[in-house]
């Protein structure tokens, strides 16, 4: 948790001092400081960094030893960005408009960067969140106004400065068009509002989508490594398991002659999969190719429209049929997730699936075991016992099972994590936050999990996840 604390100079002799033990005591990191005499004689300007619970007892102390005054903590402290030009007086207006709504300015920060503009940085004492509102309604047609810290903002950006600012950047990160800024707009108001119904900050959700929309972007152009291993089963088959830093594994099995692929990644990786697609397989098309998906999550449907045929669960498709018909799909249906699936679906470019490429395998309309077999898929001399959950990931979700080759996909029902490269745990970190768990139903998820490893007969199995590298797993029999 982040928070800005300020002291009266004057009163308050030592009150750094005094601050910096107390923060040191409770394990409360200092992040910034700021003081100039120049600007603002009387006032000390603290960032800190720390769990919730130490910052309330921090509080709690500083109020005791006179560091925090009643009248400093009617007020609260935001910190502002204005871009203006790199000329004589362009700051003036924006100095008489603060001078105009009698806000104290705490904090500044100023370097020219060669650009023609200066990203003049404020710390405004405010104690009013409508005057505010309207001080950045007047500010916004003088020059561009950037929220720094959104930690500190509650609710008075709802319906201002903040979205846009806060879209405007991630429209930059992802090089997003006017019309899915406007898209995201909404979708980002929606979170917030999400957000302030649970009683929650939006400091750690908002900065995580920011991060998430950055790591997407990273991982662009030269920079698209996945990692590349290829397995043999036989002399006649062998499994390419490709894994990206961001998104779902894609799997292609070959065998005798015939080919599948399992999953797909992110749509916004379209250029990159398909580069290295041609690379590994010299005269593909993926028009003539099938995909089978293991789950309808928008990380493994990406580039789905690529491919010539799409083999799914029941579930699965139907989910797939409601995206392509303008109807939510199974993540949206949660309005907890919906905010953040829409955003994500922006961010990555996501494409809804033409319906006639869509074709469902297996009909079975009711499961009553936590995984419960479905049907059989054949590629080339492996031959998989398709089994569905009851949906404790997403529902629809599937696994495949060969006994004869003791191979088995498990999509993220079953995932690797400690196969994970450091890239693709810092992406995967990002979806517990933005959802509150990746999960539908993370109690029925793991008995999902249990309920696949103890379908398992005895030897020495290779298992493909969503995410993570091949996992090798040994059973052996009970006597």
């Amino acid at each position: 948790m982040k928070k800005t604390y300020g002291t009266n100079m004057s009163n308050h002799i030592g009150a750094f001092l005094k601050a910096s033990k107390c923060f040191s005591e409770l394990g409360i990191n200092i992040t910034r400081v700021s003081y100039n005499k120049a600007v603002d004689s009387h006032t000390l300007f603290i960032d800190v960094n720390g769990q919730s619970d130490k910052i309330e007892q921090a509080d709690k102390k500083l109020k005791e030893i006179g560091y925090l005054s009643s009248e400093q903590n009617a007020k609260r402290v935001v910190l502002l960005e204005f871009c203006l030009k790199d000329c004589p007086g362009s700051v003036t207006s924006v100095l008489e408009l603060i001078s105009n709504f009698n806000f104290n300015i705490s904090y500044i920060s100023s370097q020219e960067n060669g650009s023609g503009y200066q990203n003049f940085k404020m710390g405004l004492y405010v104690d009013k969140t409508d005057t505010l509102a309207e001080f950045l309604s007047q500010a916004e047609k003088l020059c561009s106004v950037k929220v720094v810290d959104y930690s500190n903002t509650e609710k008075v950006f709802d319906n201002s400065i903040f979205y846009n600012s806060f879209v405007n950047e991630l429209v930059k990160v992802a090089g997003l068009s006017q019309e899915k800024r406007q898209e995201l707009l909404v979708n980002v108001n929606l979170a917030m509002q999400t957000l302030d119904e649970q009683g929650l900050s939006p400091y750690k959700t908002f900065d995580s989508i920011g991060k998430f929309a950055e790591l997407l972007a990273e991982c662009k152009g030269d920079n698209f490594n996945p990692r590349i291993t290829e397995h043999s089963v036989s002399k006649n088959t062998k499994i390419t398991l490709i894994e990206p830093d961001c998104g779902s594994n894609t799997a292609i099995i070959e065998s005798c002659g015939e080919r599948l692929f399992i999953d797909c990644g992110y749509a916004c990786y379209k250029k990159e999969m398909q580069k290295l697609l041609n690379n590994l397989f010299p005269n593909l098309d993926l028009n003539k190719e099938k995909v089978f998906v293991t789950h309808a999550d928008v990380d493994h449907c990406g580039l789905l429209n690529l491919f010539g045929k799409v083999l799914a669960s029941k579930r699965t498709a139907e989910c797939l049929f409601n995206e392509s018909e303008g109807l939510d799909g199974f993540r949206e249906q949660n309005s907890l997730h919906k905010p953040y699936v829409n955003i994500c679906k922006i961010l990555t470019d996501y494409q809804v699936v033409d319906k006639q490429k869509i074709t469902p395998l297996f009909n079975k309309s009711t499961l009553n075991a936590d995984i419960e077999q479905i049907g059989f898929l054949t590629v080339g001399e492996l031959c998989f016992e398709v089994y569905e959950g009851k949906g404790g990931h997403l529902l629809g979700e599937t696994i495949l099972i060969d006994y004869t080759n003791k191979i088995a996909f498990t999509g993220d029902v079953l995932i690797n994590p400690n196969g994970l490269t450091k890239k693709q745990a810092e992406y995967n970190q990002y979806a517990p936050i933005l959802m509150a768990g990746v999960d539908t139903n993370a109690k029925l998820c793991s008995s999902e999990r249990f309920a696949i490893l103890q379908r398992l007969g005895a030897g020495e199995w290779q298992i493909f996840g969503g995410h993570g590298c091949k996992k090798q797993y040994l059973t052996q029999t009970i006597k």
